[in-house]
């Protein structure tokens, strides 16, 4: 099995001092940074702006994957795309026209990311996956951090881990939502390659983070 990238929720991070929570996972061994948007609209939980990725980007070089948990969410692709994001996720239920939507993020030079949420069917991806980059699977429902992992998803995973072959394009397949050590290995068995973690890679703070990181990618055991 190899190991799968880890991109930490800042989420689960110390506001107060994000700059230097992100440039402690840097160092810790994170592949990317993960960054939640939320409205208060299109999910109950308000947090952050293209202001603050701005903000954020000269703390790393790692990638900022940007999952956007907005509606109308188009509106803001290009904020995103010039405050430093790679990777831009975004939900079908948040625009009228995802393939679109799609197009829009590829067209701003960034990789594009569908999200499916825990009642949204891998079916959904029939005519939008040779057209993406990543496909983000979320095992709770979106919104808030420190949920419990929803074991029905791994059918999801394995189900898109199976279109993905199929296409024999270089496809992330990516898991938000509970992960833990336990669950990671759940996940990554069932074919997931990128794994979120907020509150498995923060807990501890940040002596821990390295070590968070190691047990999530099943490199070490979980520390005590």
């Amino acid at each position: 099995m190899n190991a799968p990238l880890i991109s930490p929720s800042i989420l689960s991070a110390d506001f107060a001092c994000l700059g230097e929570e992100v440039r402690a996972i840097d160092a810790a061994g994170c592949d990317w940074i993960h960054i939640d948007v939320m409205d208060g609209h299109y999910v109950p939980n308000l947090t952050i702006g293209p202001g603050v990725v701005k903000a954020l980007r000269p703390h790393t070089d790692k990638p900022f994957d940007v999952h956007l948990m907005v509606s109308p969410v188009d509106n803001w692709l290009e904020s995103f795309a010039d405050a430093g994001a790679d990777i831009i996720t975004v939900h079908p239920e948040a625009g009228p026209h995802i393939h679109r939507t799609v197009q829009a993020i590829r067209a701003l030079g960034k990789k594009a990311g569908v999200s499916l949420n825990p009642a949204t069917p891998a079916k959904m991806l029939d005519y939008l996956i040779e057209e993406i980059d990543l496909v983000l699977v979320m095992s709770v429902n979106p919104g808030f951090g420190g949920q419990s992992f929803i074991s029905s998803q791994l059918r999801k995973i394995e189900a898109i881990r199976k279109m993905i072959d199929k296409t024999g394009r270089d496809i992330h397949l990516e898991v938000d939502g509970g992960v833990d050590p336990a669950t990671a290995r759940q996940c990554v068995d069932a074919g997931a390659d990128v794994l979120v973690a907020g509150s498995a890679t923060f807990r501890g703070g940040p002596d821990r983070y390295a070590a968070n990181i190691a047990a999530l990618k099943g490199l070490a055991e979980v520390p005590a």
